[in-house]
């Protein structure tokens, strides 16, 4: 077995439960996609691209990869959304994916509202160092950009979402207002 082999089925068995747990908080489980397709892709693409596998943190490059993959998927549930709406089979093709919102009562549901109201790439950003715990190098390779760039970027993701609370605060403070 080569160099590359070995460095390849090393990161599919450190962390093949970890891009698994990567693209489950990403799909949306009625989407009709299943996170071991996803993952298979994922890994089927670092397989012929092993020479590439950052060998000391292959996990970024592995996320990287991942966020590929689900663009593709959501890329091509799109397509068969949209293919389905031609044909007539509207009803079929929306069932089952609108994810209901968290409950308003649940522990911290604010900040997952918070986040949901911030752009795809806001949110990426702050779920990589957030929920992936990468650093700023790690997130670097993961969104396929310098480091001062995605400095930049987890910057001004972290600004909007502190502004989007803000925003929520003054909804609740003007809304408890009302009441008295």
């Amino acid at each position: 077995m080569s160099t590359t082999d070995e460095a390849f089925a090393a990161a599919y068995r450190a962390h093949y439960w970890a891009v698994s747990r990567f693209v489950a908080r990403r799909l949306d489980p009625g989407a009709g996609h299943d996170v071991e397709e996803v993952v298979a892709d994922v890994f089927s693409i670092a397989w012929r691209r092993r020479a590439e596998l950052p060998p000391a943190t292959p996990l970024p490059w592995l996320y990287a990869v991942a966020r590929n993959c689900l663009a593709n998927t959501v890329r091509g549930l799109g397509r068969r959304r949209r293919l389905l709406d031609r044909i007539g089979h509207h009803e079929t093709a929306h069932r089952g994916h609108v994810v209901p919102p968290p409950d308003a009562e649940a522990p911290g549901a604010w900040v997952h509202e918070a986040l949901a109201r911030l752009n795809p790439a806001d949110q990426e950003a702050l779920r990589l160092t957030t929920w992936e715990e990468l650093t700023l190098d790690e997130l670097a390779v993961a969104l396929e950009c310098g480091k001062s760039a995605a400095a930049m970027r987890l910057h001004r993701a972290r600004r909007r979402l502190r502004a989007e609370i803000d925003r929520m605060n003054m909804t609740v403070t003007a809304g408890d207002r009302d009441r008295d």
